[in-house]
Formats: structure tokens, sequence, C-alpha cells
């Protein structure tokens, strides 16, 4: 079996490698464009599927893994922050509160699709103006969904979380192993 993660996102990369098996990396080039009145809760599983779609079409041998991730506070959908400033209005927005993480996966192989998309509540303690400052200021929370990173030093804004750990890093890796075995693809 022949195995393709269509994400180039490292912690992807790290957490499809506890599965102990060979993969090889593939960067989809899909549109990641969410049509309008798309409910939040949907927009993850929607480009996780695109995003495998792109790549298997281009390698149909394949068992094809997409995923995207979305952090989701009050119904709307928190992506990369752009700069600083708008950093700094995601995590003011998320200081004290609880918000969702949901990844959706996207798998294709030998002309069969599946997909599935997962749910963890996250609860950020009150922060300060300085603790956001000082977060804001490391490079960590720019290429992440909802501004932080909470494999790194955004776990100190973390007062809980009610679900899947490495759903929130990206893939939810425990089910995904469940669901290619099931599939007889493990």
């Amino acid at each position: 079996m022949k195995l393709i993660l269509a994400s180039g996102s490292p912690r992807r990369r790290e957490l499809l490698g506890k599965l102990n098996v060979p993969f090889a990396v593939i960067v989809s080039e899909c549109d990641e464009t969410l049509p309008d009145g798309i409910p939040a809760d949907a927009a993850a599983e929607m480009l996780a599927v695109r995003k495998a779609a792109a790549v298997a079409k281009l390698h149909p041998d394949a068992v094809v893994i997409g995923a995207d991730t979305t952090v989701i506070l009050d119904d709307e959908i928190l992506g990369k922050p752009a700069d600083e400033a708008d950093c700094k209005r995601m995590l003011h927005a998320l200081s004290g509160r609880m918000h969702k993480v949901i990844t959706g996966v996207g798998i294709f192989w030998d002309g069969h699709s599946a997909s599935f998309s997962d749910e963890t509540s996250v609860q950020f303690y009150p922060l300060t103006d300085a603790e956001i400052d000082a977060y804001a200021a490391s490079e960590e929370p720019y290429d992440k969904a909802g501004a932080y990173g909470i494999q790194g030093q955004g776990a100190l804004l973390v007062a809980g979380i009610h679900g899947d750990y490495y759903n929130v890093m990206g893939l939810p890796v425990a089910r995904l192993a469940r669901q290619l075995r099931d599939f007889g693809l493990l």
C-alpha cells in the first residue's frame, strides 16, 4: 500500500508517523475558498476532502489522506492570523472562553472515499495583555488556526480540553487509524 499525506503540516506529518507505516507527503494545491453559507462545523471536513481528492486524482493507486483544522468561536472560524494585530484580536477573543477545534479528514483509495470530522473543546485561561503581547511577539501563532499551537508555548494559554489532544494539533490519529483498519488499509 502506498500512503500519501496531502498536507505540508509538520504536525500532521509527525502525528501520521505514529502509525508506523511509510508514507509520502504531497501538498495539495486545491482551492480552499469556502462557499457562502457553509456552516462553520462543516468547513474542515469539506476542505479535507478537497485536499485529498486533488492529490488522489494524480495518484489513484495510493491511499490519500487529507486534513484541515478549524478553530471556531461563536460560529466564527478563526483562521491563521494575517498579522500581529489579527493575532492579538483572536487571542483576546479566546481569552477566558471555551472554543471548538474541528479537524476534518478525507480518505481516498481504490475508487472509494470516506470522511469524518472530530471535535475537541478547548478552554483558555483569562489572558493578560502582557501574555497576549508576549505570545504574539513569538513566531509560533502565525501558521496556526486560531493563533495558537497547543503543542508549543500555546500550551500555557490552555486551562483544559475535552476531547482528543491530537485533534487540536491537527490530526485525530487514533480515530484515523481505526478508520483505516476498518477499511482494511492498515
